[in-house]
């Protein structure tokens, strides 16, 4: 049985609930719904029930809760969740004009088709594509450049989304380079994303187009990041006993350079419909367990029906809510994150600390070349 679950105008309101609260079919959901009557210490339940309960809250809310998040999220400027910390004045923080949120993920992860959902939840575009999936006749299609999204649709927006190319899993390594190139030296939109791999001709055509336009888009800093993750992938690869898809996504997870105000990175995880209830619960327990982080807080599993033909949010509210969400506590970690303004005199000091490199090297090549002429002399003589 998969959980993903079509209906018609003529089924009846159970059936539309069990299309998207498909863990009601798990077992022990029974014993979930007995909590519901008083209130247990979650720390001596066991993962699954608390996955459970964590599944059936967000149930609770999404019918109700979309619209009022949905409603902070048009209303959101940059900077507005920041409180003050440190005896800093908010005048003094460096708040962009824009917090920019990075997905990353591997190849087929579902990066793209969650951009489409959060055109169709959060900027109301209905079935309209606005990020080219690989699905369907284009599956062996992959983002090749950076892609800025204004997922609102809104010129007042606080946020932007990018949109990445996946990476390969047998090359993990250059992966995480690429990565924390993107957080040190910020993205923009346009930005071509060329592999190693990549064909000559190839290389050769994107750079040409490239460096007409690139150059004069904005320059972004990453103030937030949402691993994607395939969900049905990594359990599949499993149960073969192929471990590299996890402990691929583990190292991406734990990559230094995501850390912003020792935040763990969001997870995504995608592809759930393509596995049975009790496959769906179990790869999620197991994919927490590798990346050692709660199974209820901070990561979310969305299905992207819209690609199916159904708009999100009338046939799954929870999803719909659940990418909201991510958005939402996005922003949250990206206003707490913002760094104090450099002032004049820490410019200085950072000139001068680099102007004693400078000499540090030229007096250590001058040393260096001495010695080498001082040999010379000797062997001479």
């Amino acid at each position: 049985m998969k959980s993903q679950v079509a209906f018609t105008d003529e089924d009846d309101c159970e059936s539309c609930t069990l299309a998207y609260c498909w863990w009601r079919t798990a077992t022990k959901f029974d014993e979930c719904a007995k909590l519901k009557l008083d209130f247990p210490d979650v720390s001596i339940l066991t993962p699954r029930l608390r996955l459970l309960r964590e599944l059936e809250r967000l149930a609770l809310i999404a019918p109700d809760g979309l619209n009022e998040l949905r409603h902070k999220l048009l209303g959101y400027r940059s900077g507005d969740f920041w409180v003050p910390i440190g005896g800093i004045n908010k005048e003094d923080m460096d708040i962009p004009s824009l917090n920019t949120i990075l997905l990353v993920g591997f190849s087929g992860s579902g990066k793209s088709s969650l951009i489409n959902l959060m055109y169709s939840i959060l900027g109301r575009s209905g079935l309209i594509p606005f990020a080219q999936t690989s699905s369907g006749s284009c599956s062996n299609y992959t983002t090749m450049y950076m892609e800025e999204h204004n997922v609102l649709r809104s010129m007042r927006s606080g946020f932007c989304v990018y949109d990445s190319r996946g990476f390969d899993y047998g090359r993990t390594r250059e992966a995480l380079e690429e990565l924390s190139s993107w957080m040190s030296e910020g993205v923009h939109h346009n930005q071509l994303c060329l592999r190693y791999r990549d064909s000559k001709m190839m290389t050769d055509d994107m750079e040409n187009n490239d460096m007409g336009s690139s150059s004069k888009f904005v320059l972004r800093r990453v103030n937030c990041v949402i691993v994607v993750a395939n969900m049905a992938e990594i359990y599949q690869a499993l149960k073969a006993g192929d471990l590299k898809p996890l402990e691929a996504i583990r190292q991406l997870f734990c990559c230094a350079a995501l850390r912003k105000s020792n935040e763990n990175p969001l997870v995504i995880l995608t592809h759930g419909d393509l596995l049975s209830t009790e496959e769906r619960i179990d790869g999620r327990l197991k994919i927490c367990e590798c990346l050692d982080i709660s199974e209820t807080n901070g990561v979310f599993d969305i299905v992207c029906l819209t690609e199916y033909g159904f708009l999100e949010e009338e046939c799954d509210p929870v999803s719909a809510y659940a990418l909201t969400e991510v958005v939402y506590r996005a922003l949250l970690i990206s206003d707490r994150g913002q760094l104090p303004k450099k002032r004049f005199h820490h410019r200085a000091l950072l000139i001068l600390l680099c102007l004693v490199r400078f000499i540090g090297v030229c007096f250590a090549f001058l040393a260096d070349v001495c010695s080498k002429l001082g040999e010379k002399e000797k062997l001479r003589i």
